[in-house]
């Protein structure tokens, strides 16, 4: 027997119904909603009750990652963008045309976390504009640690809602 016949053998590679799979989505949304636009969520949580040189730290790091986020999103967002609409289309392709399960567990993770990135962008836009300090700045980022949260929960549903579905649809013809 070769080894990659019993790699195959061992770990079941059909995405939904692989635990790795599911720990990655649980993993992948739990530091997103951990890590809001880039700054970890005790630090907006620790400036937020104590202020001073905490507020000073979290205003300084949040302009330094709105500002990485707005200039690739200016220089190459488009090209960003376009590559990431080809991957989708392609992956929906083979995902529910050719009905590859790999490319609809790839893509029940990617279009969450494209949604999450113009959330993102947008949110990083209104900082920009003037929401960059005291309690402008927290209600911001709270509200945008909110919707993540929400479209994380969303997403989760409708992934083990489909994956569950697949399962059984796979489970009933085999």
């Amino acid at each position: 027997m070769e080894w990659y016949s019993i790699i195959f053998e061992v770990i079941d590679m059909r995405s939904f119904s692989n635990l790795w799979y599911w720990i990655m989505l649980a993993v992948m949304w739990s530091s997103a909603s951990h890590w809001v636009l880039g700054v970890p969520f005790d630090m907006i949580a620790r400036a937020r009750t104590h202020g001073g040189g905490l507020q000073d730290d979290l205003e300084s790091i949040v302009r330094i990652y709105i500002r990485r986020m707005l200039t690739m999103a200016r220089t190459a967002g488009l090209l960003m963008i376009g590559l990431l609409c080809f991957v989708i289309t392609v992956l929906s392709i083979l995902g529910f045309f050719y009905n590859v399960e790999f490319a609809q567990a790839i893509l029940f993770l990617m279009v969450p976390m494209s949604l999450l990135a113009i959330m993102s962008l947008r949110t990083a836009r209104l900082i920009e504009q003037g929401e960059n300090s005291g309690a402008a700045l927290h209600r911001r980022l709270l509200r945008h640690r909110v919707a993540t949260q929400a479209l994380g929960m969303v997403s989760i549903l409708v992934t083990s809602v489909y994956g569950m579905w697949q399962n059984m649809h796979i489970g009933l013809l085999g």
